[in-house]
């Protein structure tokens, strides 16, 4: 075990605060035999703690621990099953809506902000997560050249934040989709006398003709098996002189990998896409036209919430478990190590339809 980590800084039981520190005998053969998925479920049942587990999880990726984190069998058989079934089915899509977005409203309402934006801020000039996240739901709004009058689709509209600030700050209809019962009910709550109407559906089910289409935080769920559905879904519902913004997580490699314990315990069936994947998905049917990369304020964004449900978690205790918090901390903290390390990054892309028109929105 100790052979892994040379390089990388991390020492078992060091003095760093990224060095873990070992509670239980087997903590070693557990993480050899189990890797990444192991090395979760044991801070889970407190078989080791770290003061900086966002900086452990940085220093495990720089060093190249990433993919050799998951044993090989593991490997093999996501890819088997990734190429054999659709893990993203119509069928399948409630999936993560039940297992991670209906945990429950309170728990969300206390680790985000006002907005309830459950994706990343855009931290350029904000000083606070609140800021950044009306920097964000600006930023998109700008990109999408909104004007009074216009019908937005919403795909994947979470509890509400772009379609309410949409709606109040630029005069727009918006229709908004979400695959959580918990989102919905609080979305519609949130957006009552706006005209915004909000819908629990699966992108597959939609009609219609809409002036602009956002998706925010919701394509790491669409699976590699239906980028050219969901691609094929947006050209045919934007009118010809539309745009379409993108904001997803992206992951720098286009083999199709999972990390077993974010898929077991926080985002059932979700796998990242990679720049390869949104180009080829949408060529021959939208235009790109703006691609803009602003991955390291996930960062800050994760840290952020991270320190909201610290702060926040004796109001949540009665309804959570000791286990729950550890699974969520350390969730959190991983993934801000893992966008620190370059390992993820976060895209706004811009597409238009068709060719009629001239995208100006930053020039």
């Amino acid at each position: 075990m100790s052979a892994l980590l040379d390089g990388s800084g991390v020492i078992l039981n060091g003095d760093s605060p990224w060095d873990p520190q070992l509670y239980h005998p087997d903590f070693c053969s557990r993480i050899l035999r189990q890797g990444s998925l192991g090395l979760g479920e044991s801070y889970m049942d407190g078989w080791w703690e770290c003061e900086r587990i966002d900086e452990l999880a940085c220093r495990l990726l720089q060093h190249g621990l990433g993919e050799r984190a998951r044993p090989a069998p593991d490997r093999i058989l996501y890819r088997l099953q990734a190429g054999l079934l659709n893990l993203q089915s119509k069928a399948r899509a409630y999936m993560v809506g039940e297992a991670h977005y209906d945990l429950g409203n309170a728990l969300f309402e206390r680790m985000l902000d006002p907005t309830m934006c459950y994706s990343c801020g855009y931290w350029k000039e904000a000083e606070t997560l609140h800021a950044a996240q009306l920097a964000k739901l600006e930023l998109a709004c700008r990109k999408l050249e909104l004007r009074p009058g216009m019908h937005v689709l919403d795909i994947g509209c979470g509890w509400g934040s772009f379609a309410e600030y949409a709606a109040r700050r630029h005069g727009v209809t918006v229709t908004g989709i979400t695959i959580s019962r918990e989102q919905a009910e609080l979305a519609g709550k949130r957006c009552a006398g706006l005209p915004v109407e909000i819908e629990l559906k699966d992108y597959r089910e939609l009609n219609g003709c809409y002036d602009r289409i956002v998706s925010i935080g919701m394509f790491e769920h669409v699976g590699h098996r239906n980028y050219g559905t969901f691609f094929k879904t947006v050209e045919s519902l934007l009118w010809d002189d539309g745009l379409f913004l993108l904001h997803t997580i992206g992951s720098n490699g286009s083999e199709i990998s999972v990390d077993p314990w974010i898929d077991r315990y926080i985002f059932p069936n979700g796998v990242l896409p990679s720049a390869r994947h949104i180009a080829d998905a949408s060529e021959d049917l939208l235009l790109l036209e703006d691609w803009h990369n602003f991955g390291p304020d996930y960062d800050r964004t994760l840290m952020a919430w991270r320190d909201n449900l610290e702060a926040h978690w004796h109001e949540l205790s009665d309804r959570y478990s000791e286990r729950f918090k550890r699974m969520f901390r350390y969730y959190l903290l991983v993934c801000a190590g893992a966008f620190r390390a370059r390992d993820l990054q976060l895209w706004q892309v811009v597409f238009s339809r068709g060719r009629a028109r001239r995208y100006d929105a930053f020039r």
